[in-house]
């Protein structure tokens, strides 16, 4: 115990460390490369006596921290990649210091669930949905499309007077969806209701991911009368389409479904007037997935599932921890256990309270519109040179495109993103190789895009 000791005493010195080793890295973030391809030779093999805080960090330093990327920077255009506001910093470094494991807002013990319960709240308010949705935090989209897909299992099961939760599923359960997200497809098959059990809903035309309203009817119509769930997309991943969540609502209307609605990225439309109208109707959902480490921009792990109050019962039935008494009123006893897939959770709400607190709605609005503007600069460049064409119009803060050469497109973004200069992801799209630019961090400038486009015409003539 002498290193521990050791540390204990020397906390501040080491949290000094952190903090100027933390702070070199932000201040130098626009340098620091997006790719690695260095190698670290792994240790198999735990020594008898440790080197202590200082020594590790040491170690850390010397053989992991130069192979450590800047996914949070301006540049790593990447999946759907966040990045992390100072705020959002302060809240998860107070978030490991303080250690609550959140379940509870009441009693003599950890209450902090009081701060979950607040920044739902805020999110709520933030995207204009009304309050009667029941929301937590978990890890991330998949984590969150589970928490929500489990309670509409249940749901199901109510329908046909059976109670999956205790008694297993039984019988097949239809869900019907046109462009699932990986997440949404890898939550059925955890939940047992089978990733290729998806009856697939035709797409609009007209260069579209977005469902077809009317081949939904007819989907709908051929299971006569048989209750089903939807999964639809306010953002699909290579074009962030959206469904028409109000012509959806109508069929709610005629129909007994759930509705669940994927909005990992594309939610926050809601919080621009510019864009809003992409999601206009997603309030009538009975459930929604947000993901808080992409454009929320707080620190890995971190995203939201929405539940309407409605449907408490049917959450508890499904989460219910095995050794807690049958809640006749969920909100009686509240605890966050009861509620969702884990049993031991860190305060994954405080970089999240931290950051609606110390932005608000205007703060994320320029976010949201900063990031779209960055887009549609970037889509202008792709339009605007031969070598290039877009593969679908930007509806949002993605750019889907392409080299007219597709035979190297594959070695165009391998060059590409070797250079470190930006992150991409390769893609597939209506038949074609393409390559997505996701804009998602508040750091992201005119300046970001201009240094991106100059690399590219760099690899443009190596090619």
């Amino acid at each position: 115990m002498n290193h521990l000791n050791k540390d204990q005493q020397n906390l501040d010195n080491i949290l000094t460390d952190v903090k100027e080793q933390g702070m070199a890295y932000l201040n130098q973030i626009h340098e620091r490369a997006t790719a690695s391809s260095g190698g670290v030779e792994l240790i198999n093999s735990l020594a008898a006596e440790g080197v202590g805080a200082e020594g590790a960090l040491k170690q850390f330093n010397e053989r992991f921290e130069p192979i450590i990327v800047a996914s949070s920077g301006p540049r790593y255009w990447g999946f759907v990649t966040g990045g992390t506001t100072p705020a959002a910093i302060a809240g998860d470094w107070l978030a490991t210091i303080y250690d609550q494991n959140t379940q509870s807002a009441k009693g003599n013990g950890d209450i902090s669930a009081l701060i979950e319960l607040e920044t739902i709240q805020l999110l709520l308010s933030l995207f204009n949905l009304p309050h009667q949705f029941f929301g937590g935090f978990v890890t991330g989209a998949t984590l969150s499309n589970f928490t929500c897909l489990a309670v509409a299992r249940q749901w199901i099961g109510k329908q046909e007077g059976k109670d999956f939760a205790r008694e297993g599923i039984t019988g097949k359960v239809n869900v019907l969806s046109a462009t699932p997200h990986s997440s949404s497809v890898k939550s059925l098959a955890m939940l047992g209701l089978g990733s290729n059990n998806i009856i697939p809903v035709k797409v609009m035309q007209g260069n579209r991911e977005a469902l077809d309203i009317a081949d939904l009817e007819l989907n709908i119509q051929a299971l006569n009368g048989a209750p089903f769930i939807l999964i639809s997309s306010a953002g699909t991943v290579n074009t962030v389409d959206f469904d028409d969540f109000e012509a959806i609502n109508q069929l709610k209307q005629k129909y007994n479904f759930w509705w669940h609605i994927d909005a990992a990225f594309g939610g926050f439309a809601a919080c621009s007037p510019e864009y809003n109208h992409l999601v206009k109707g997603w309030e009538n959902a009975d459930s929604i997935t947000v993901d808080c480490h992409k454009w929320l921009n707080v620190p890995y792990e971190s995203a939201v599932f929405l539940v309407k109050e409605a449907h408490q019962l049917l959450q508890v039935e499904t989460f219910q921890n095995s050794n807690a008494a049958y809640l006749g009123d969920p909100m009686e006893n509240f605890s966050y256990l009861n509620f969702l897939p884990e049993n031991s959770r860190r305060l994954k709400a405080l970089p999240a309270w931290f950051t609606l607190t110390s932005y608000g709605k205007q703060g994320y609005q320029e976010i949201v519109e900063s990031n779209v503007e960055m887009a549609l600069l970037f889509a202008d460049f792709i339009n605007n040179h031969p070598a290039f064409e877009l593969l679908a119009p930007v509806r949002l803060n993605t750019v889907c495109f392409t080299l007219k050469e597709e035979n190297h497109v594959q070695e165009f973004l391998n060059k590409l993103n070797a250079t470190g200069k930006v992150f991409m992801t390769p893609t597939f799209y209506n038949g074609k190789k393409g390559i997505r630019a996701a804009f998602v961090n508040w750091r992201t400038s005119v300046a970001d895009v201009n240094f991106v486009t100059a690399a590219m015409l760099e690899i443009l003539t190596e090619l």
